[in-house]
C-alpha cells in the first residue's frame, strides 16, 4: 500500500505547487517558525515569504503534518540517527543503535553528535579536527543569517538575510552555537523546542559549546574556527583573513622585511 504522505505530496504538487522540494520546504520552514517568534513574516525577504506561504498551504491541506513530520526523526530514523549519534560511538553497531533508540543509552547535552564534524568523522586522538565544520551546519547558518538561496550559491555583499539587516559581516561564536543547537533540535524527534527539555537537553548542549569557545586555553583553535567560518559565509569580509598569495608583490615585501629584521637581530646579538 502506498504511503499516504507520498500520495498527498503528489496531489499537493499537482494542485498547489508543482516545483516543491519537500525536505527543503519542511526544514527551512521549521527553522523559520522559530525565527518568527521575534520577527513577523512580513519582515522576511520576498522569496522566504513565498516559500512560507506554500508551507502554510501544505499544513492547511494536511492537518497534523507538522507533528507527524518528526515522528520518524531522531534515533528512530537511520539517517537522522546516524547524524545524532554521539561522537566516539559507532552507529553501525547494532547494540549501540538499539540502545539509543530504546532510550536505554541516555545522551546528555555535552555528548556532541557526529554531525558537528566535517564529513561526520571523529578522531579521538585529535577531537578538534573537523569540529563544527560540517556542511550541514554551514547550510543551516546561511539559511538563517544570509538567505535560503545562498545555501546553494556564493553569498554576495548584497545578501538580504538577517546578517545584512543587522549589519553583521562576520561570524560570532554564539551564532555558531545557536545554529548547532537548532539543527540538533530539527533532526531530533522532539516536537517542541524548550530550554528545559530533558530529552534533547538543548540548554546543556548550547552552553557546553559556549564554554569551549570561551576557554582561554582553546583560543588558537577557536580563532582558526572563526576564520574558517568567515570564509564559508562572508568571503568578502576582512574578517576572513585570507593568506597572502605566494609570489605576489606583497609576499615579497613581507619576506624582504623579515630578512632585514633577522639580519638586524643577528647583528645585535653578536655585538
Amino acid at each position: 500500500m502506498s504511503d499516504p504522505l507520498i500520495s498527498h505530496g503528489r496531489h499537493f504538487g499537482r494542485t498547489v505547487f508543482a516545483l516543491c522540494n519537500y525536505p527543503s520546504l519542511l526544514t527551512n520552514s521549521i527553522l523559520r517558525l522559530e525565527q518568527m517568534e521575534d520577527t513577523p513574516l512580513e519582515d522576511f525577504p520576498a522569496e522566504e515569504r513565498r516559500e512560507h506561504r506554500v508551507f502554510e498551504q501544505l499544513l492547511d491541506s494536511y492537518p497534523g503534518l507538522l507533528e507527524n513530520s518528526k515522528i520518524n526523526r531522531g534515533f528512530n530514523h537511520e539517517l537522522t540517527g546516524s547524524l545524532l549519534c554521539p561522537a566516539g560511538l559507532d552507529w553501525k553497531d547494532t547494540e549501540t543503535r538499539e540502545n539509543l533508540r530504546s532510550g536505554e543509552m541516555l545522551v546528555c547535552g555535552d555528548q556532541w553528535p557526529i554531525f558537528l564534524y566535517a564529513h561526520h568523522t571523529f578522531d579521538a586522538d585529535d577531537p578538534w579536527c573537523g569540529l563544527l565544520r560540517s556542511h550541514l551546519l554551514v547550510c543551516a547558518y546561511k539559511h538563517v543569517f544570509t538567505s535560503p538561496s545562498s545555501v546553494d550559491k556564493e553569498p554576495k555583499a548584497t545578501w538580504s538575510g538577517n546578517a545584512h539587516l543587522h549589519g553583521m559581516n562576520s561570524v560570532t561564536i554564539a551564532s555558531i552555537a545557536y545554529i548547532a543547537t537548532q539543527v540538533r533540535f530539527a533532526i531530533s524527534s522532539s516536537l517542541v523546542f524548550s530550554r528545559t527539555d530533558t530529552t534533547t537537553n538543548s540548554e546543556t548542549f548550547y552552553h557546553s559549546l559556549l564554554n569551549l569557545f570561551k576557554d582561554p586555553e582553546e583560543s588558537k583553535e577557536v580563532d582558526d574556527l572563526l576564520t574558517w567560518w568567515n570564509r564559508q559565509v562572508f568571503p568578502t569580509s576582512s574578517a576572513t583573513k585570507r593568506p597572502i598569495s605566494a609570489n605576489s608583490a606583497l609576499s615579497k615585501i613581507r619576506l624582504k622585511r623579515l630578512v632585514i629584521k633577522q639580519a638586524t637581530d643577528s647583528n645585535l646579538i653578536s655585538s
